[in-house]
């Protein structure tokens, strides 16, 4: 039996992947900060099937530990502060969780677990304002956020892992990618969750940045197989994973309203004071490597992965009726 250890269990990257090893029989060690506020934070049904450890990813000792206990044959880390607004408030700690923890997890394979393989998620922010669209492993870097500058040093130093120490270690750089799990500060999240909450009449209206904001959306299972593929070669390397087509944060208000029979025209306003910074180029991932050597693409398309979001937000608002004033 194979064993994946998998940290930021808790988070969508995290729980999807968990599911899809499962189900092909591996052995899964998630990996937390706090195992009492796990079970709160993970699918139904997940719990009882995951084997569930506390680390601490900034003390190296730790994670010697945690990777000698376990030897496990695959570690995907999921592991970090996520986009977002966050992605400037914390600079020294967003550089010490999702740079050099990263570093951690390759000292501690090159000390205890060297024939363990290794998958990092990267980000698509690390191309930051980029020269070129759309983006792919051979795009010049250009983060303009500590977040995707953290990101790229932890690429960089796998760079160097694998080619002084032959590791086998990889880094899945990711477009956006949603799901029903997706975070509520999450703007796909947050414009289903809202759409759902205006049908029921708990809500009046969404105020959103700018409407004509491009992006790259995929759905998290689906990525989280290419990251598996990944680990899969002969040879470990670097994809980019995206679907290569961008839609505007006005297509998502459009199909999230569509689904609960609104017109996202009548309740989404758009808010100067919201808008951030727009990229020179559009942010638009190129896995055209991804689709030749892994053999993999994208399976759920854009409207339907915001219909499932809509759905799942709606059920569960539904359910939880008796807390929410107003909802009947």
């Amino acid at each position: 039996m194979k064993s994946a250890l998998i940290t930021g269990i808790t988070g969508q990257d995290g729980s999807y992947l968990a599911e899809y090893l499962l189900g092909m029989s591996y052995r899964v060690i998630g990996v937390t900060r706090k195992i009492n506020s796990t079970g709160n934070s993970l699918p139904s049904g997940l719990l009882d099937r995951v084997e569930l450890v506390e680390w601490n990813p900034l003390e190296q000792s730790s994670v010697e530990k945690l990777l000698s206990t376990y030897q496990p044959d695959e570690v995907y880390n999921f592991a970090g502060y996520s986009t977002g607004s966050g992605m400037y408030d914390d600079p020294v700690g967003i550089g010490e969780v999702n740079g050099l923890a990263v570093v951690r997890i390759l000292e501690a394979m090159r000390a205890v677990a060297p024939s363990a393989r290794f998958c990092q998620a990267s980000s698509r922010e690390i191309f930051g304002e980029a020269h070129e669209s759309p983006q792919s492993e051979r795009t010049e870097p250009n983060p303009r956020s500590p977040y995707g500058a953290a990101k790229l040093y932890a690429d960089t130093m796998i760079k160097i892992y694998r080619a002084r120490y032959d590791l086998f270690a990889a880094s899945a750089i990711l477009f956006n990618h949603e799901s029903p799990r997706r975070g509520e500060s999450f703007i796909t999240r947050k414009i289903a969750r809202t759409a759902v909450r205006i049908k029921l009449g708990v809500e009046g209206e969404l105020k959103l940045g700018n409407l004509d904001t491009l992006r790259d959306w995929g759905f998290a299972g689906d990525y989280v197989e290419a990251m598996w593929l990944m680990l899969q070669q002969g040879q470990a390397d670097d994809y980019v994973i995206a679907t290569g087509v961008s839609h505007s944060v006005r297509d998502v208000c459009q199909i999230a309203f569509e689904r609960v029979g609104l017109d996202y025209r009548n309740y989404v306003r758009e808010d100067s004071a919201m808008f951030r910074p727009s990229e020179p180029l559009p942010l638009v991932g190129d896995a055209t490597k991804a689709r030749e050597h892994l053999h993999w693409s994208p399976k759920l398309g854009f409207r339907d992965m915001i219909c499932q979001m809509v759905d799942h937000d709606l059920a569960l608002l539904r359910q939880e009726g008796a807390r929410v004033p107003g909802l009947r």
